[in-house]
């Protein structure tokens, strides 16, 4: 385990993109932290304001590395394998990047009227907490 994502967990959306995750990763470089646990991002200074600019990723063996927002998106999809090429051609292109921050704006600012709201916050079994359920 080397990152922590922190993710909205009552977000349809992003609940579903953290499964997806959770199954390319199972756990070998990623755990979740959905952003209504407010008790596990205290460790870590992060509060429910700075959750509302997006997700976070944290780096776990450097916590003061951190990105958010679609450059946590951008981090994460480096991270996968083979994710480095795409994530630098995507980068490298003119404009791309300026575009794809305003249109992740508009999802994170919109996500429950566009993709719904979960009754129940998502718990991921690849979890920080160690009370969390890992089954």
């Amino acid at each position: 385990m080397s990152y922590y994502v922190i993710y909205d967990g009552n977000c349809n959306l992003c609940v579903t993109l953290v499964q997806l995750l959770e199954n390319l990763d199972q756990g070998k470089l990623f755990r979740y932290i959905p952003m209504q646990d407010e008790a596990t991002l205290a460790q870590w200074g992060v509060t429910s304001q700075d959750c509302e600019q997006g997700m976070i990723l944290i780096d776990a063996n450097a916590p003061d590395r951190r990105w958010q927002g679609s450059n946590a998106a951008e981090e994460i999809g480096r991270l996968l394998p083979l994710g480095k090429i795409f994530v630098d051609a995507y980068r490298a292109l003119p404009g791309v990047k300026w575009t794809g921050d305003r249109f992740y704006e508009q999802i994170r600012d919109n996500r429950y009227t566009l993709f719904g709201k979960r009754p129940n916050t998502y718990q991921s079994a690849y979890c920080v907490d160690s009370n969390c359920n890992l089954g």
